[in-house]
């Protein structure tokens, strides 16, 4: 059993869950959500993202994908110990848009960012130090990324006033060797640092990779209630809660968020453990050719998927023009 004292949940549901249905969460399942979430001791609740609908073709997104501060302040009428999280990318957020943390329901800031523009990343974490918030900064797609690039990423967020330092299984392809061996790497290139993990589901291994990280010393463990969140989800919250025990974490409150809201979400919408995901996870590929197979008439053919995929990594690139 991992000693739960030093770890803190972020459960990720409201925004990593809208990448699933466009952030059409109504106002009562985000209340209940966090009524719920603030009685089993989960310390964080990323509350959707912060980026700029200037910037950001948003659709029929809902209101959870450009988060307004008035609006916000109609949901979450009493804030709890349960501190609020709102992430944001790399080109889609107007610095305008955020207030200083003493006006603003929010807590932490998460930047998220590909290793190149890392730069650019803690650029933004730095205007959000300032602001008084806290900060995180999410390297995507770590599985692709090389190891000079890392080295070279650590130098400037070790010069940062970045608070977590996030390892992102983005594709849903790690295993516990590849946690260990991150979260070694980053414990030593990053004394300073707090760690964070964010593991995918495609392989059933979110959870395991989840509390591999946690027995090392990682800190901020994220999660979703029901696993929901971006093609096969997260590891769940309702896991995470049940194994980190003590007095501080109550999982009741988490199940009857499943029972009253999610049960019917997941007949309404797909996520979890389908082979599509599966594929893409065993072959360290981006769940969005996944995604698409299963919005086809073909979600079901999965030996043609599974052949598309593999010959076109493994057949020689041919000209068609």
């Amino acid at each position: 059993m991992v000693k739960q004292h030093q770890h803190k949940i972020l459960d990720c549901t409201i925004r990593d869950g809208g990448l699933v249905n466009d952030w059409d969460f109504s106002v009562e399942f985000v209340k209940d959500m966090y009524r719920g979430l603030s009685a089993a001791g989960v310390e964080y609740m990323e509350i959707g993202y912060k980026n700029s609908e200037k910037l950001l073709k948003g659709g029929a997104s809902g209101p959870w994908r450009f988060l307004n501060e008035s609006f916000l302040r109609d949901v979450i009428t009493k804030k709890t110990d349960t501190k609020l999280s709102a992430l944001v990318d790399i080109g889609r957020v107007d610095e305008n848009d955020i207030l200083p943390r003493e006006d603003s329901l929010l807590d932490l800031i998460r930047v998220a960012c590909y290793i190149k523009d890392v730069d650019k990343g803690l650029e933004l974490v730095q205007k959000f130090n300032s602001m008084g918030y806290e900060t995180s900064i999410n390297i995507m797609a770590l599985s692709h990324v090389m190891e000079n690039e890392l080295v070279e990423a650590f130098e400037e967020i070790n010069k940062s006033p970045v608070d977590v330092v996030y390892i992102v299984d983005s594709y849903g392809s790690m295993d516990h060797k590849d946690i260990d061996y991150l979260v070694t790497k980053f414990q030593r290139l990053l004394p300073e640092k707090e760690l964070g993990l964010h593991m995918h589901n495609n392989l059933q291994l979110a959870f395991a990779n989840t509390i591999a990280g946690a027995s090392k010393g990682v800190t901020f463990l994220d999660s979703s209630v029901y696993g929901m969140g971006r093609a096969a989800g997260n590891c769940t919250t309702e896991l995470l809660l049940s194994y980190l025990k003590g007095a501080r974490y109550d999982i009741r409150p988490v199940l009857e968020i499943i029972e009253k809201h999610m049960i019917t979400m997941r007949q309404k919408w797909d996520w979890g453990y389908l082979i599509p995901y599966m594929i893409v996870g065993a072959l360290d590929e981006h769940p969005r050719t996944a995604m698409a197979q299963l919005s086809s008439d073909e979600r079901n053919n999965f030996v043609d998927f599974y052949d598309r995929l593999t010959s076109v990594e493994t057949a020689p690139i041919v000209n068609k023009n």
